[in-house]
């Protein structure tokens, strides 16, 4: 098994391609250890010293790490935990619960603006961010507000304030008048 990495606009975050299928359909997030006890491979990677993150998507794992720690000195062993992961037929996820790419339902006066702007998202934003190793997940839609989520190497990214007012919000902004802003949340 040969497994890649990719840097990516966040320094704290590498981008894993194992060359398989890491997660079916969605994303998942584990912003902590704590977060982890439902990923066999989650648990693997954050046995790992200095790291403070994991997020799955179709084909990657992102790796976010501690400043205190080198990406020279935890890497290697985060290839050993992926590839021991993949190689011991432990499932990724332990039971069905793997995120759902953060479709929140919405329904009432906005219900239309809410399916253009999830439309979008999953259209040309999404797949953007993911290939940074990323994801940014719907959240809410408030009077011209929308509310979003960003997971894996987009959370805590130097660039994610930008990629949020200057992309997807002139994006937004764009296609659906009704919006005036977006917002990140914290979840």
């Amino acid at each position: 098994m040969f497994i890649q990495t990719e840097s990516t606009p966040n320094p704290a975050t590498l981008k894993f391609l194992p060359g398989q299928t890491v997660l079916d359909a969605g994303t998942a997030d584990f912003p902590s250890s704590d977060a982890a006890d439902r990923s066999p491979l989650a648990s693997r990677i954050f046995s790992v010293a200095g790291v403070t993150g994991v997020f799955f998507g179709n084909d990657f794992v992102t790796v976010t790490k501690s400043d205190e720690v080198e990406w020279d000195h935890v890497k290697p062993s985060i290839l050993g935990a992926i590839m021991e992961h993949f190689q011991s037929g432990q499932p990724v996820i332990a039971e069905d619960g793997a995120g759902a790419g953060g479709h929140a339902e919405h329904s009432g006066e906005d219900a239309e603006i809410v399916g253009q702007i999830k439309d979008l998202l999953d259209t040309r934003v999404r797949p953007a961010v993911a290939q940074d190793g990323g994801d940014i997940t719907f959240h809410g839609f408030d009077r011209g507000v929308v509310y979003l989520h960003m997971q894996g190497a987009c959370a805590g990214c130097p660039s994610s304030t930008l990629t949020l007012k200057m992309g997807i919000e002139n994006l937004l902004r764009h296609y659906i008048p009704e919006v005036v802003e977006v917002r990140p949340v914290a979840v």
